[in-house]
């Protein structure tokens, strides 16, 4: 059974709402309809699919139930994940929004893929890969 795509990833954050706002406003997710889960939070979905799941860093019974109890404290890692990487278009309008909004980034070229890269940081700390084609840079 292979697998063919990353579906969706779930961050635990400290602020539902000050996160949903990132997604939305920063990134261009949409919120949509979410199971309803004995636990506060988001489906994020682009291009109709939910790609990002946010629920609250405080532990509750039905989160618990639902997703296992963590054996470490709220702001403990779950592992050495570093980014998560998503696929982009419009590179110069991105990054100018970025700095009209006042969103730090950090940008890399990879020649090699004709690629250009913007790095920034979700409320929570996860970093974020943004590649665009360098012919839309």
């Amino acid at each position: 059974m292979p697998l063919a795509a990353i579906d969706h990833y779930f961050v635990y954050t400290r602020d539902l709402e000050a996160s949903r706002r990132f997604y939305e406003d920063v990134l261009g997710f949409e919120v949509g309809v979410r199971p309803p889960f004995p636990f506060k939070g988001y489906w994020l979905y682009l291009e109709g699919k939910p790609r990002v799941h946010l629920g609250e860093a405080q532990s509750s019974a039905g989160q618990d139930y639902y997703l296992g109890q963590r054996e470490h404290g709220v702001h403990e890692h779950t592992g050495s994940l570093d980014h998560v990487a998503f696929q982009a278009s419009g590179f110069r309008e991105f990054r100018a929004r970025l700095d009209d909004i006042g969103v730090e980034y950090r940008h890399r070229e990879v020649p090699q893929f004709k690629l250009q890269q913007l790095f920034i940081k979700d409320p929570d700390g996860v970093t974020l890969e943004l590649n665009f084609p360098s012919e839309d840079s």
